[in-house]
């Protein structure tokens, strides 16, 4: 204990009083010409140096200001990632006000809870699109004074005022009085609101969670301290700001390593952007890893058998060799030996095909990594990890390091973090990333945070003796059969999903005598594993019935099933017809189930699996 408030002190003591208004200006201050950010313009890229980035923050400041904003005030944004995004969000808090990163995904309804709940005074949008799901409840948003669109603003509608026609004001404002911009970013505190983050909503309305610069800025100091990233490095940013981990990685960790961030604004292009960028650091859901090795194994299936059965060998030497290098094991030379030479012949090549050989760090986070994933991973040489945290202990607080890792574990806690696991065997945490609580929630923030300042995450879990820690599934989500077994339906879950074909799962059991699973195709993958083989089908509907199709996931279902204790394994199951996607709101933007919309939609489907038995 004595040594982790050692490390807490040491890490206040180095963010003492900084903000993020002092890191952009530090880094525009002593590294003028290094690009900051760059945004897609057909085969390359528009760039700002960080010079020129927080001259326009500036601009955007004064601009606010000009609209009225007051120190305190909440401006709500809502596009896609690309600079006008982090230049909007940076300008909000030079003017002394908070921003607010809103899912683009939510309904309208939802929409206007967020911008009454934050008291949002002025809106950023990126276009018609976003406008959409905003024009139908801005008469319920009296606070709201104006919407600035990038793209799109209406005409002859004093609610809206156009991107140039912002930066126009706010560049006239600033000229006319520079020392009023001065004053509004010299008076923002450590202790003041960085942004409001709202929960993604598994379990009901989304709450908001204020974060401060001192958690922000907490985060990544002890982050630093257990991964070491360069400076000058390349990013790329393409989860939305609405989620904490990218927020914390790709706005607010390159003011401190004063890195490159590209942007990726469509989800298809990711790919194609890997390979252009090479970042140093790269982030993905668990989703996101699992499409890349989808279609890494779908490239490698039309390959000769000679060319397989050679990749086969060389990622098995990688995975040998990344299971060697975990914390409490070692790497034999004869282990060595056959890594170098795979590596030099083929999976350095497929690294940079991918476009992640220069990556220092791999990591995912925010639902379960299935375990085949992370192997497969593994035999190309990189350490995808696990990292564990909420958006209310600002991003992670366990971290598996490129040095030190373990896995099938989140890590360890980060330095300065407490962690313990309650009698219950739900995990608590206690530090300086905490927040104060939610906003106007004092209930739901009494149940988050116990009056000894232990966060209450939820989530039950394990820590081992050298201080991994395990997660099994949320607290609620644990169900318990007819017979009173445990069962975690995330467990069963990641099974499932490993094979390719399957794209989601869920399992059920609650007081029943066992377990049963709703699952869905892979829309991309599916396809392609069809046309291989010679399948005929008009839709993934088409495929959801095809009796081959049946007949590999029946055999999925048996492998997963091999692999589980008697009473965690799937008696019955059904294919659906359909996708889950955030926008079907089966899943949560950052695309963790939403279980009790999948429960509730899917109703008969579980009554006709029991029925059936």
């Amino acid at each position: 204990m004595t040594g982790v408030l050692e490390e807490r002190a040491a890490i206040e003591r180095e963010i003492a009083g900084r903000t993020i208004c002092e890191q952009l200006r530090w880094a525009a201050q002593g590294h003028p010409d290094s690009p900051a950010y760059s945004d897609p313009a057909g085969d390359g890229w528009t760039t700002l140096t960080y010079a020129e980035a927080r001259r326009r923050v500036l601009q955007i400041a004064a601009g606010y200001a000009a609209l009225g904003v007051r120190p305190g005030d909440a401006v709500a944004l809502m596009l896609v990632n690309r600079s006008e995004h982090v230049l909007a969000d940076l300008g909000a808090v030079h003017a002394g006000a908070v921003p607010c990163s809103i899912y683009a995904t939510f309904a309208p309804e939802q929409v206007a809870y967020v911008a009454r709940d934050v008291g949002a005074r002025i809106a950023v949008l990126g276009g018609p699109a976003d406008l959409a799901r905003w024009e139908p409840v801005l008469g319920e948003l009296p606070a709201l004074t104006k919407v600035v669109m990038l793209e799109g603003a209406p005409e002859g509608d004093e609610r809206f005022l156009s991107w140039a026609a912002f930066l126009k004001l706010g560049a006239g404002a600033l000229a006319a009085d520079p020392a009023a911009v001065d004053a509004r970013w010299r008076a923002v505190t450590a202790e003041d609101t960085l942004t409001v983050l709202y929960t993604s909503g598994t379990t009901g309305t989304p709450k908001g969670v204020p974060l401060t610069h001192a958690n922000v800025l907490f985060e990544i100091a002890s982050t630093q301290r257990m991964i070491h990233l360069p400076t000058h490095g390349t990013q790329i940013s393409y989860l939305t700001y609405a989620h904490i981990a990218e927020r914390v990685l790709s706005l607010y960790l390159p003011l401190v390593k004063v890195n490159h961030v590209h942007f990726c604004t469509d989800m298809a292009n990711l790919g194609a952007t890997l390979g252009r960028v090479r970042p140093v650091l790269f982030f993905g859901v668990p989703r996101v890893w699992e499409k890349m090795t989808s279609r890494l194994r779908a490239l490698l299936a039309t390959q000769p058998p000679e060319q397989q059965e050679s990749v086969r060998a060389a990622m098995a030497a990688g995975l040998a060799y990344v299971e060697g290098l975990q914390h409490g094991r070692m790497v034999t030379p004869e282990v060595r030996e056959a890594y170098e030479r795979a590596d030099a012949a083929l999976l350095s090549v497929v690294r940079g095909l991918i476009g992640l050989d220069q990556a220092r760090w791999c990591a995912t986070a925010a639902a379960p990594m299935p375990v085949e994933v992370q192997r497969f991973f593994a035999g190309l040489g990189l350490k995808v990890i696990d990292v564990y945290g909420m958006t209310e202990t600002t991003g992670a607080f366990t971290v598996n390091s490129p040095d030190v890792f373990r896995l099938g574990t989140v890590g360890r806690a980060e330095p300065g973090v407490e962690v313990r696991i309650a009698e219950d065997g739900e995990i608590l945490t206690r530090s300086p990333l905490n927040t104060r609580g939610y906003l106007g929630l004092p209930e739901a923030t009494a149940e988050l945070l116990d009056d000894d300042g232990w966060l209450h995450t939820g989530d039950v879990g394990s820590v081992d003796e050298d201080g991994f820690v395990r997660i099994v599934d949320r607290k609620k989500e644990l169900f318990i059969t007819s017979g009173g077994e445990n069962v975690s339906p995330a467990a069963i879950e990641g099974h499932l999903t490993e094979h390719p074909l399957i794209g989601q799962a869920l399992a059920y059991g609650d007081r029943r005598p066992y377990p049963v699973a709703i699952l869905t195709l892979d829309g991309e993958v599916a396809p392609e594993w069809a046309r291989a083989r010679g399948i005929a089908f008009g839709s993934l509907a088409d495929l959801a019935a095809h009796p081959d199709v049946l007949k590999e996931v029946e055999a999925a279902v048996e492998s997963a099933n091999r692999k589980l204790a008697r009473v965690q394994q799937v008696k019955r199951w059904r294919l659906l017809p359909v996708e889950w996607t955030a926008e079907t709101a089966e899943l949560t933007p950052s695309l963790k189930l939403k279980r009790r919309v999948v429960h509730a939609r899917y109703a008969e489907v579980i009554e006709e699996l029991y029925a059936t038995g």
